[in-house]
């Protein structure tokens, strides 16, 4: 194996912050459109994740970026990287 640095792959992802009540922690709703199979309509659908905040700086309606990380808890896996206001 090499000591050159490896690129990791991380998603990264744009959606609107739902939630903030929890400490250092903010609920993202991320949308995408699929094409439906049958009908060849394009579909709305809606996931949601916990991504951690460190400076607690997103607030509701704020459009962030996340980028997947290790886990940080249970449910979180996701780290805030920028807050577009």
């Amino acid at each position: 194996m090499t000591t050159e640095s490896q690129q990791i792959n991380n998603k990264e992802m744009t959606g609107t912050v739902v939630s903030s009540d929890m400490d250092k922690t903010v609920r993202v709703a991320v949308d995408r459109f699929e094409k439906h199979p049958k009908y060849l309509k394009y579909v709305r659908k809606q996931n949601q994740f916990l991504a951690h905040d460190e400076d607690e700086q997103a607030e509701v309606g704020d459009t962030v970026t996340i980028q997947e990380t290790k886990p940080i808890s249970k449910h979180k896996t996701f780290r805030v990287i920028s807050v577009d206001n």
